[in-house]
């Protein structure tokens, strides 16, 4: 039986040049507005080329026998990715985290067009090594890590996955109400939420909290475990605050909503695409079944 020839699926999201265009709808007007505040559209036009060009050099290095097809990240729920597909991720890290969560073991391969402005901490392949990697990806033969990611499902059914952390809590400044059980241990709580994050997401926002609370709670990217942390949980004669942080492994965290309304379940901090987490609903969260192939070039 015949099968396809592998698919390289460049993903990108738009350069800060293309954003000031669709708000000021031409350059002139675009580097007018710039002017007044004192910045230079120069400076940002020369990214977008930059950026431009390490894509154009990067699809020029595909092999000829192969597909290609582009996506941009606010398309991604709309694109149907197969198995034989091998993404190549341009820009930002967060590029990365915004594409995991649609795929099921397809490589991805991320590349930074800035290196003097993105960390490029899940960007690590070399634009030099990219027609090397590609159908070495394919084939097996790539360095790659295979990255725990968070799985989130409800009492619905309904589930989500994110490569860096999942965050359960009002969708305002007002406190979070819940119950959180882990283990034998349940306390009801008032807090600013939490999240539960992979050894991915302990580089971001678990990191910072950590640092603030001076709990450090290692994770690996690759070990078969999450963190949980709860951001500013307040004590009263009906909250509690002994569980604040903690590694999952094969204890999933349950988490029951104590909200009227506003809260909400989110992943990797896109904060539009939601659940609703009001009252009584309930969400279980744990190590993902799925991981993130990730050829680290």
């Amino acid at each position: 039986m015949a099968t396809n020839a592998p698919r390289a699926v460049f993903v990108t999201r738009e350069t800060d040049y293309d954003l000031l265009l669709a708000r000021h709808a031409t350059r002139g007007q675009a580097k007018f507005f710039l002017d007044t505040r004192g910045q230079d559209i120069d400076v940002i036009e020369d990214r977008h080329r930059r950026f431009h060009a390490t894509l154009h050099q990067a699809r020029s290095l595909v092999p000829d026998d192969w597909r290609q097809a582009s996506v941009a990240r606010a398309d991604l729920d709309r694109f149907l990715f197969g198995p034989e597909d091998v993404i190549v991720a341009v820009g930002q890290d967060g590029l990365v985290a915004n594409v995991a969560k649609y795929l099921d073991g397809q490589p991805v391969l991320g590349l930074n067009p800035a290196p003097d402005l993105y960390d490029g901490v899940l960007m690590r392949v070399p634009l030099a090594r990219l027609s090397a990697l590609l159908p070495a990806s394919v084939s097996g033969a790539a360095p790659a890590e295979q990255r725990t990611m968070v799985e989130a499902r409800l009492d619905t059914g309904e589930r989500l996955l994110a490569l860096n952390e999942v965050f359960v809590g009002h969708r305002s400044h007002q406190s979070a109400r819940y119950r959180i059980t882990c283990g034998d241990q349940a306390e009801d709580h008032s807090s600013s939420g939490l999240i539960v994050a992979s050894g991915t997401g302990a580089t971001g926002w678990a990191r910072s909290i950590m640092e603030a609370t001076h709990a450090a709670l290692p994770l690996d990217p690759q070990e078969r475990a999450v963190g949980f942390f709860v951001r500013e949980p307040f004590p009263s004669v009906a909250t509690a605050t002994s569980l604040r942080a903690g590694k999952l492994a094969g204890v999933p965290l349950a988490v029951t909503s104590r909200m009227n309304d506003g809260g909400v379940i989110f992943a990797d901090g896109v904060e539009q695409d939601f659940f609703a987490f009001d009252w009584g609903r309930g969400v279980t969260i744990a190590p993902a079944t799925r991981t993130l192939h990730l050829i680290t070039g």
